[in-house]
Formats: C-alpha cells, sequence, structure tokens
C-alpha cells in the first residue's frame, strides 16, 4: 500500500481542512517550495503541525517535551553541543546497540549512517519540532545560558508589514538596549517567536496573510509561548478599538504613528511587570 502524502495525512489528523489543502497545492505549484514551508508561510501549520504529521506518515515516533526530562550524561555524552545545534537532532536514550535519536528531519539517512559509525551504535530516528529540541539542548547542553541570565539582553519581536513602522519601533528599542527582532507579518512572526521566544512581542493588528489577532490567538494556543506578554499596534487610534484589544487579552494597547518615548515607557513597564526586568 502506498504511503499517504503529506497533505493527505494533515487533512486525516485534521489539522488543516481540504480546502485550506487544496489552496497551499496551487500556491506551491507557483513558488517551488515544500507544502509545508508553503502551509507555515499561510499561518495554516506550526512546526509542531509538520512534526507530528511527519511522525505518522512515515511510522516514526513522536518525541514531546524534551526539555522537562532528564538524560543520562552517558547519552547527552555522544552529542556534542554544536552538532545538536546545526542538525537539529537530540539524544534521548540507548537500548542495547541502539540509540533514540530525536531529529527535525528523521530522513537524513546520510546522516544518521554517519553519526551511527562515529559512535558506534545504530541510530532509531523519532520525530520532534525544531523549538522542542532547541529546549532541550539549550536546558541540557548549555547551561551557561541560564547561569548568565542576568547579563542577556531582554528580547523584542516587533511584528508589522511596512518597513517604516518597523524600522522607527527597531531604533528606539535598540536605544533602549533591547535586543530587537522583526517579521512582516503574523505567520513569519509566529514562527520567528516559537524559534527565539522573545521576553515581549509587539505587532500590528491588521496584516496580510496573517494578522496581530490571528497571530495572538495562535500564540496563546500554544502553551511554549502563551505566556509571552502582547502588546498591540493599530492606526485606529479610538477609545473602541483599544478596549476591543484589551479584551481580547492583549497586554497594552499603542496606536500609530508611533512615539517612540511612549513605545519606551510601555516596554519597560511590560517587561517590569512581566518579567521583573529593570532597564
Amino acid at each position: 500500500m502506498p504511503r499517504k502524502k503529506l497533505g493527505e495525512t494533515l487533512v486525516e489528523m485534521g489539522i488543516i481542512d481540504q480546502t485550506s489543502l487544496d489552496k497551499a497545492l496551487e500556491q506551491q505549484q507557483n513558488s517551488g517550495k515544500r507544502l509545508g514551508q508553503v502551509l507555515e508561510d499561510l499561518g495554516l501549520l506550526l512546526e509542531e503541525d509538520i512534526a507530528r504529521a511527519l511522525a505518522k506518515q512515515f511510522g516514526f515516533r513522536y518525541a514531546k517535551g524534551l526539555s522537562r526530562f532528564s538524560f543520562p550524561q552517558e547519552v547527552l555524552d555522544l552529542c556534542d553541543a554544536e552538532t545538536a545545534l546545526t542538525k537539529s537532532i537530540f539524544p534521548l536514550k540507548i537500548e542495547g546497540s541502539t540509540l533514540h535519536l530525536a531529529m527535525v528531519d528523521p530522513l537524513d539517512i546520510d546522516f544518521q549512517n554517519d553519526f551511527s559509525f562515529k559512535i558506534g551504535l545504530n541510530i532509531s530516528p523519532c520525530v520532534s519540532s525544531p523549538e522542542e529540541i532547541k529546549a532541550a539542548i539549550k536546558k541540557h547542553y548549555l547551561v551557561e545560558i541560564e547561569a548568565d541570565e542576568e547579563d542577556r539582553l531582554w528580547s523584542i519581536l516587533v511584528v508589522d508589514d511596512q518597513d517604516i513602522v518597523l524600522s522607527a519601533a527597531e531604533a528606539a528599542l535598540k536605544k533602549e538596549g533591547y535586543d530587537v527582532y522583526k517579521a512582516e507579518n503574523g505567520a513569519e512572526g509566529l514562527k520567528k517567536a516559537m524559534q527565539i521566544r522573545p521576553h515581549l512581542i509587539i505587532t500590528d493588528v491588521l496584516m496580510p496573510r496573517m494578522d496581530g489577532q490571528e497571530m495572538f490567538r495562535a500564540l496563546k494556543a500554544n502553551t511554549s509561548v502563551a505566556d509571552i506578554p502582547v502588546i498591540a499596534l493599530s492606526a485606529k487610534a479610538a477609545a473602541e478599538e483599544e478596549y476591543r484589544l484589551l479584551e481580547m487579552g492583549f497586554y497594552d494597547f499603542i496606536p500609530k504613528p508611533i512615539n517612540p518615548i511612549r513605545l519606551a515607557a510601555r516596554v519597560r513597564r511590560a517587561m517590569r511587570m512581566t518579567h521583573g526586568a529593570h532597564s
């Protein structure tokens, strides 16, 4: 029996519907991208969804919550931090002559063969998402990062489809000493938020592809980033708009055009109230 395609698996699992799949397939033909990437760009899919679907499609085990568990040092010593980060892998356990290895790309047979030869063990791949593996690597390999947390820059992700707004916000926030990341739409913002887990997100409300409100709902639905405070930007400065967004759950509201002094003050307050930051 032939293996189902990724799109069919996603529909079967209820992650997307057939209409969304047809839309993505049509766009894929014109873009040359992988289907998973197109679905991510459209804001229809998260990295975790791809990992789950890949596991089901090829019959791999799905590994989740890696950063919550402890692993024997002898297992961790099989892989150095640089290899783990570069290849997006994480060693899970040894059973007999086999290493169970969490991978973002379990179909990378060449790497598995090379790594198997290097460590003298067979490889049994499991599928995990990039954010899961990064969190596990940070906890178990990059301990010095946690120990040096006080010296780490406070990070902010700014999401807006206008370059002038992104540049103005970046300039104002960097002047205050923040580490600033930028995204041009909600889909890209959601992906970056999952990857870097910023201390604060500032997003425009109205954007093409995935707007700020859709991104906000997606963030709150994912436990790994649900606690990140989100400040809304809107060109609608009316009190009714501010009330509506605050009722949705946004931490704060800043009207456009951005005033650098107001932006810095609101961000400083959000950092102090949610993280205890003194900037």
